[in-house]
């Protein structure tokens, strides 16, 4: 798989980060009670892919029920560009909306039913490894970055 640097923000601009994946987005529409509230659709990229630019001060984080999401958000304008998926502990959601134009060239979009959490978790083959690093992930993003 070819990633592609994507970079991104929040409204203000107070938050920036990059993440690597592919210019084809996979994007999950969840209909958790949280996802709904906040209409969050995301993707999901291991953790060794993404890279706060600025703003760790300017994050916040809401957590609730389980506490593993870690939900967090700009304390300036609100916008939750990025979080730690309850799903996905061991990577980062992307906000796609919240990424610079210019590098993404496909959406899919798969609807996951929240409201059974863990009956969806157990009946997806592949959600939890979309957080996993690819074999080649770590040493392809050092040659690209620059």
């Amino acid at each position: 798989m070819d990633l592609v640097k994507h970079t991104g923000g929040c409204h203000c601009g107070a938050v920036r980060f990059e993440v690597w994946s592919s210019p084809d987005l996979h994007v999950f529409h969840c209909n958790c009670s949280i996802c709904t509230k906040k209409q969050n659709h995301h993707f999901i990229v291991p953790k060794n892919r993404f890279t706060l630019l600025q703003g760790l001060d300017s994050l916040t984080t809401y957590t609730f029920n389980t506490h593993v999401a870690q939900h967090t958000f700009c304390k300036t304008c609100g916008v939750q560009s990025f979080y730690t998926p309850r799903s996905n502990p061991d990577g980062y959601g992307i906000a796609p909306h919240c990424l610079d134009p210019g590098t993404v060239q496909s959406v899919t979009v798969e609807k996951f039913c929240g409201e059974k959490w863990e009956e969806s978790m157990q009946a997806h083959k592949s959600i939890r490894d979309m957080s996993r690093p690819a074999p080649n992930t770590v040493e392809r993003k050092s040659q690209d970055k620059t």
